[in-house]
């Protein structure tokens, strides 16, 4: 791997002023495993600053990118965030009218998208009559859509006059209707003036600028955590190495070779690497992992003490939301509070709310609330759903928990997926960190469905581990197993089996798939 020296004592922070003073530094490693210097991203982001101008792009405008995990993501991003513009990132799992929904909704000027989605590229353009010179094909071409390269090409490599921060505006993930983007009100300010802020979320769990430090993406990039912390790490000299097809035995792969540090990801990567053999574990060098911090979904405790045993207590965590947060949990303070997802950050309050806005006191359970000391956001152009998510200074995302005498908060669920049966509130998560431990289970979706007496009854939908296949038989063990595990009440009372189940790659459960069709003939307050 090439390396270079960097002073860390007088380099500034901020990608865009370490390329200028440091150009050989390793900015990024491509999915391939191809070396990009910060010279030779900082010339590729100046030359799209002065491209997307001459499209006619001006302060507050947007632009929409459907692209996988790949260099030109960071491209954009960093372009972007240094001419005052807004980036939209899309989920590349969406079909071309969910697509296109999000590039109008947004106001986009400029479409960029990687040929591998052109089909619904192509759709959602093409719905929306999206103007023929601000498509941008990445990759390979997609009809009707220029190349990407066509935005850089005679383009000065020079830094762009009038620079002023732009920022990231992401959508909610739509699985309760139509997603909403997450927009923030530009600061106007030259982008290198948030100096020390550019640690963001990295230095709050303690990692430092340069140091050696290694960021690897393996989650995909649309995902707000993912890039804000991959972000952060390339804006304070950390290296980036990034991954399109994340797989266990690869991300083992480049920890080893490029000595990574520090990462985001999903308990649902964890589970999977636990999946790797014990006597295969030992050929992967980890020992140079500091923070692989993980947050977006439920992390069975057990999962989690599994994966401090193997990578030692680097395993941080926090909670918050594309809306802002939050909390956070070190290693070591985990082990003493097993299940909590920590503390308030020092810019943070969280309280607990019953349904009439009242504060309820430690050990209650009720509806989570978090405020934030940088400043409110706004659902775009959806006053009523801003309104709705808060009570006074706090917003609510409506996840349902409590906070400890200490301060701790534990989660319980989301108040939608909560069930209630015959009176008695049943949170799925803690079933399903109680099922996902059965050696014949890969993955696990816990959900109510319609019962004539309870109103509810529990169930469950599995998806077996690789060479198992879902039988009654199975069905059977899995139920007997659990005996020992959940109360009655708790217990599914039938399992049904799937191939695979609805996540996208950042962990997140798209339980609706799996739990509207029992409720088709039936009505469900939600």
């Amino acid at each position: 791997m090439a390396t270079t020296e960097t002073d860390t004592e007088t380099t500034p922070l901020g990608f865009w002023k370490i390329a200028e003073a440091n150009p050989d530094h390793l900015a990024l490693v491509d999915p391939d495993e191809g070396e990009i210097s910060a010279g030779e991203l900082l010339a590729s982001c100046n030359q799209l600053v002065h491209g997307l101008r001459t499209l006619g792009l001006r302060e507050g405008d947007a632009v929409a990118m459907l692209l996988p995990n790949r260099a030109e993501v960071f491209e954009l991003f960093l372009a972007v965030t240094q001419a005052g513009f807004y980036l939209v990132p899309i989920n590349w799992h969406l079909v071309g009218p969910e697509i296109a929904y999000i590039v109008a909704d947004c106001e986009a000027k400029a479409f960029v998208a990687d040929a591998r989605f052109a089909e619904h590229a192509t759709a959602a353009a093409d719905e929306i009559d999206f103007p023929a010179e601000g498509r941008f094909a990445v990759a390979g071409a997609i009809p009707g859509f220029r190349s990407y390269d066509e935005l850089k090409a005679d383009q000065p490599t020079t830094a762009p006059e009038h620079r002023s921060t732009g920022m990231v505006m992401n959508y909610t993930s739509g699985t309760t209707g139509k997603p909403k983007g997450v927009r923030r009100k530009l600061p106007d300010v030259d982008p290198e003036a948030g100096g020390n802020g550019f640690g963001g979320m990295l230095f709050m769990f303690g990692l430092q600028p340069f140091d050696d430090n290694v960021h690897i993406v393996g989650s995909p990039l649309y995902h707000t955590a993912v890039l804000v912390f991959a972000g952060s790490a390339i804006h304070i000299g950390h290296t980036l190495v990034v991954m399109d097809k994340w797989t266990p035995q690869q991300m083992l792969h480049l920890i080893d070779k490029y000595k990574v540090t520090n990462t985001h990801m999903v308990p649902t990567q964890f589970v999977r690497l636990l999946g790797v053999p014990e006597d295969e574990r030992p050929k992967y060098d980890v020992s140079s992992l500091r923070h692989m911090v993980h947050a977006a979904a439920p992390c069975p405790p057990d999962v989690k003490r599994q994966m401090i045993e193997w990578w030692g207590p680097v395993i941080d965590e926090y909670y918050a939301a594309s809306e802002g947060g939050g909390t956070i949990v070190f290693a070591p303070e985990w082990l003493e509070h097993p299940g909590t997802v920590g503390r308030a950050w020092p810019i943070s309050e969280i309280v607990i709310l019953d349904d009439d806005g009242n504060e309820l006191p430690s050990g209650e359970i009720g509806t989570v609330y978090m405020h934030m000391m940088t400043g409110n956001f706004e659902y775009f152009k959806d006053k009523e759903k801003t309104d709705k998510s808060r009570q006074g200074k706090y917003f609510t995302v409506g996840d349902v928990g409590f906070l400890d005498p200490d301060g701790w908060l534990f989660l319980s669920d989301r108040k939608i997926d909560m069930i209630i049966s015959g009176g008695a509130n049943i949170y799925p998560a803690e079933i399903e960190s109680e099922l996902i431990m059965h050696p014949k289970v890969a993955d696990v979706a816990v959900f109510g469905i319609p019962h004539p007496d309870w109103g509810e009854e529990v169930k469950a939908v599995v998806e077996p581990i690789e060479g198992v296949t879902g039988s009654d038989e199975l069905e059977a063990e899995i139920l007997a197993w659990s005996v020992e595990r959940l109360a009655k009440f708790k217990r599914p009372r039938s399992i049904d089996f799937t191939t695979e189940m609805p996540r996208d790659p950042n962990g997140k459960l798209y339980k609706r798939k799996l739990r509207d069709p029992y409720w088709e003939n039936n009505e469900r307050a939600i």
